[in-house]
């Protein structure tokens, strides 16, 4: 670690569990993310790739970025040549936003019909703002007090909002998700690997709710349609893709390379590997 820049590899919490800097030195690909709360994403340095099922978005230095809440998705995080990756990262948690709607009166006038993620213009305001954040994640013992890092978050809505008025609904929104189709959820999302009580939660159900309805619509238990799912979906790579099993494992949901093949082999009757997977 140098003086002044804190050489990391994970995210370092600015203000914990609100604000977050990343520092990346090579190329970093997260398979699943989940994220509860709307999200700015600001691109110091490098590059910042999104993948969901329905959007994929890219963003360089420089550049600013608003996650919709209860999502999960695919991110790259590639360094500028020469240079180190680095990203602010602002979770716009809902008591935050609750106090700041009660406080300025500020309500929906209506449902948010854009897409879930969005760039957000960068002007003057914001860029000035960005900067002012930036030595709190590069110099070491420099965290802000509680009390300034919310006001830095609250600034940052205010900015957004006066740069993106029709945020508003985006941002202050505080209703409940609303029961999703859950067979073409799970179809279009059964490679993320994340508990089964998040996908409830994802597709506007109880944890209870969930179960019912899932076996009601596929026959099956959870847990167990999506290693049967997973699987299925591995054997076609290997066998007609032919990719390699430790390059399919983690794309496919599993989180280790030996739990992978152990359960192919028990269900395939051989290793995933060679001709054999089909």
């Amino acid at each position: 670690m140098t003086d002044a820049i804190a050489m990391t590899d994970s995210p370092e919490e600015i203000l914990p569990g609100v604000i977050f800097y990343s520092y990346l030195s090579a190329v970093r690909r997260e398979k699943v993310s989940l994220w509860n709360h709307p999200t700015l994403i600001y691109q110091v340095s490098g590059q910042f790739t999104l993948e969901t099922p329905g959007q994929t978005m890219v963003i360089n230095g420089g550049e600013l970025l608003l996650l919709g809440k209860n999502q999960v998705g695919t991110m790259t995080k590639v360094p500028p040549p020469g240079a180190p990756y680095e990203t602010l990262v602002i979770s716009l948690q809902e008591d935050l936003l609750r106090t700041i709607a009660l406080e300025e009166g500020l309500e929906p006038d209506g449902p948010y019909q854009g897409l879930p993620n969005r760039k957000i213009p960068v002007n003057d305001f914001l860029k000035g703002y960005f900067r002012s954040v930036v030595p709190y994640a590069r110099h070491a013992g420099a965290a802000p007090t509680d009390a300034l890092g919310l006001l830095k978050v609250k600034e940052a809505i205010f900015l957004v909002l006066r740069t993106s008025p029709d945020l508003r609904n985006f941002l202050f929104d505080f209703s409940a998700p609303h029961k999703i189709n859950l067979e073409k959820f799970m179809l279009h999302h059964f490679q993320f690997n994340i508990p089964v009580e998040q996908f409830a939660q994802l597709t506007g159900r109880s944890l209870s709710a969930f179960k019912r309805d899932f076996r009601r619509v596929f026959g099956s238990p959870p847990r167990q349609w999506l290693q049967e799912k997973r699987l299925d979906q591995a054997r076609y790579l290997i066998g007609t893709k032919n990719r390699k099993a430790s390059e399919v494992y983690l794309e496919v949901g599993f989180r280790s390379l030996s739990h992978f093949s152990y359960a192919f082999k028990r269900k395939f009757g051989h290793p995933p590997s060679g001709s054999g997977a089909l």
